[in-house]
């Protein structure tokens, strides 16, 4: 392989030889897949969440091109906090306790019966933002507001997950799927998020 084409790109992959910025919206997935077989391209890889949430994988897959990335049903762990909730309980995987909400009034009644601190997630993918963590409970009840009655987070905040504070440290493993621990081996070093 000669060429990447990126898309949409930006300043930085527009410097690198090797790199071909694409006028191409990441979800505007008619035209991607438009692209990609006027192209010829070998191999998709995606990597943004919004164009996986919206099922690119399955539409080139469908079409026959070559992509890498989870399709749309396996995206909703990343597209839908209130998904990835009900999955981890469902598998009884460790979880904090929460809730779901579509409504003002049971939210607020599941935050008053709670207390703070206590943390509000819009339910899908809010650009990094859509998280609260809130000391006071007058904090919480202003989240809850502005995500369900006040459009916050637009479409992402119309659902959102009341769940238990947890302090402490989050630490990420990964692996290949196979035989290697990849962090352990060093293959991949593990990562190490501080969080409030």
């Amino acid at each position: 392989m000669k060429l990447f084409f990126v898309a949409p790109g930006n300043a930085g992959t527009a410097l690198e030889p090797a790199l071909q910025n694409v006028a191409i919206g990441v979800t505007d997935i008619p035209a991607l897949l438009d692209f990609a077989q006027n192209e010829k391209i070998d191999l998709t890889i995606v990597g943004p969440e919004a164009p996986l949430v919206k099922g690119v994988v399955d539409t080139f897959r469908a079409a026959g091109l070559k992509i890498f990335g989870p399709t749309a049903g396996a995206a909703q762990l990343e597209g839908s906090k209130a998904f990835t909730k009900d999955f981890l309980a469902r598998h009884k995987i460790p979880t904090a306790e929460y809730q779901n909400f579509t409504e003002v009034e049971p939210a607020l009644a599941y935050l008053r019966e709670k207390g703070a601190p206590i943390v509000i997630k819009a339910d899908g993918l809010a650009a990094g933002k859509g998280v609260i963590v809130a000391m006071t409970l007058e904090e919480a009840e202003a989240a809850v507001h502005d995500m369900l009655a006040g459009n916050a987070f637009g479409d992402a905040g119309h659902r959102i997950v009341i769940e238990e504070f947890l302090d402490g440290e989050e630490s990420e493993l990964y692996r290949d799927g196979g035989r290697r621990a990849c962090a352990a081996d060093g293959y991949q070093p593990g990562s190490q998020t501080r969080r409030r």
